[in-house]
C-alpha cells in the first residue's frame, strides 16, 4: 500500500509522508529531552551562547587542519549555511600561525545552471562565499595550496577522486526545512519511487551528483539568502553524496536555530538516536554513520507549542 502524499509537495518525498506518531512525538521533546537522545555513535551537545556555538564550530576546522602532515594529509568537509563560523576559522588560522600546505578543505555543493555549476561571479555562489568569507581573510604564507581546495563542479570525477588519499576528519553540515545534510534532498515521487522512497541503503550509495531540488529548499534559500525572490535561486545543484559522507570520521551537524524550524531540529534527533532511517528525512539516514555530533544553541531549539502571529 503506497504512503500518504505530501502536504507540502505531493510530487515529492518528504518528512510529511511519515506517520504522525513519530511527527507528534518529536514534537513533545524538551530541550533536556532532546539533550537525553545521545547513545553511542550519536551525541547531542547544548551551547549556551552563539559565540560558543559558533568558536566551536570554528574549532573543528583548526583542529582537523593541525592533524595533516605532508605523509598523512587532513582536510575537512563545510557547509554554506551556516556560516558565521567561516571568518573566525580565518581568524584562528591569522591568530596561531597554522601553517595549512598540507591541510585540504572540500567545499559541500554549489548551485548548477542546467550546464555547469554556477561561476563564482554569481551572487549566490558557495565557492564565493567560502573564499570571501574564510580563504581570502587567511595570511598568504599560511594558506593551503590552491589544489588542496576542492569545491564541487560539473566535472563529478575530479571532486569524487579529491577524495582518495586524504583523511577527512569532520564533514559538517547544517540542517534544512528539508531536512538535508549538503543538498541529499529526498527524491521525486516518480518512477521507481512513485510508492515508496528509495531504501537507506539505495540512498546511501549515492555519490556526488547533480540533483534535482525540493521546492521547499528553493523557497527556504529564496528566504535566507535572495530576500525571498525565489526567481534567482537555481533549481539544480551539485552535491556531496552520501557514499563521501560515510568517508567522514565524524559528521558533525550545527543547528543555530536559523536553518531548521523547532519540529524539524527535534524529528531528526529523534530518529537518529531511535534508530529510525527513511530517505524521506535524509537527515535520519546519518542513523548508521557510527560518529555524528548534533550541536544546538539553546536559544534556536524553540518550542511546538501553538501560537498564532
Amino acid at each position: 500500500m503506497p504512503r500518504k502524499l505530501s502536504t507540502i509537495a505531493p510530487q515529492w518525498w518528504d518528512y510529511t509522508t511519515l506517520e504522525d506518531d513519530i511527527i507528534k512525538d518529536a514534537a513533545k521533546l524538551s530541550l533536556h529531552q532532546m539533550k537525553g537522545l545521545s547513545r553511542p555513535g550519536f551525541k547531542v551537545v547544548m551551547y549556551d551562547t552563539l559565540e560558543d556555538f559558533y568558536l566551536a564550530e570554528a574549532l573543528e576546522y583548526i583542529e582537523s587542519w593541525r592533524a595533516s602532515t605532508p605523509d598523512n594529509p587532513v582536510g575537512i568537509c563545510g557547509p554554506i549555511g551556516p556560516t558565521e563560523q567561516l571568518p573566525l576559522v580565518a581568524r584562528l588560522v591569522n591568530s596561531l600561525g597554522i601553517k595549512l600546505s598540507s591541510s585540504h578543505f572540500w567545499g559541500m555543493d554549489e548551485w548548477y545552471d542546467g550546464a555547469k555549476e554556477v561561476p563564482v561571479t554569481h551572487p549566490l555562489s558557495f565557492e564565493k562565499a567560502d573564499r570571501e568569507l574564510c580563504f581570502n581573510r587567511i595570511d598568504r604564507t599560511l594558506r593551503m595550496p590552491e589544489e588542496n581546495l576542492h569545491f564541487p563542479q560539473s566535472d563529478l570525477k575530479t571532486y569524487i577522486n579529491s577524495w582518495e588519499g586524504v583523511r577527512c576528519a569532520v564533514m559538517q553540515g547544517g540542517q534544512g526545512d528539508i531536512k538535508h545534510w549538503a543538498f541529499n534532498d529526498p527524491l521525486p515521487r516518480k518512477g521507481k519511487w512513485r510508492n515508496s522512497p528509495p531504501s537507506p541503503k539505495e540512498y546511501r550509495k549515492m555519490e556526488t551528483r547533480i540533483v534535482d531540488l525540493h521546492p521547499v529548499t528553493l523557497a527556504q534559500n529564496a528566504r535566507t539568502s535572495g530576500g525571498g525572490n525565489i526567481t534567482m535561486v537555481p533549481q539544480k545543484a551539485i552535491t556531496v553524496g552520501p557514499k563521501e559522507t560515510w568517508k567522514a570520521d565524524k559528521v558533525s551537524i550545527w543547528h543555530a536555530g536559523n536553518h531548521d524550524n523547532p519540529l524539524g531540529q527535534r524529528l531528526t534527533t529523534l530518529m537518529i538516536s531511535k534508530g529510525v532511517a527513511d530517505s524521506s528525512v535524509p537527515m535520519s539516514l546519518l542513523s548508521d554513520h557510527p560518529n555524528v555530533q548534533f550541536n544546538f544553541y539553546k536559544g534556536g531549539i524553540g518550542t511546538c507549542d501553538i501560537e498564532m502571529h
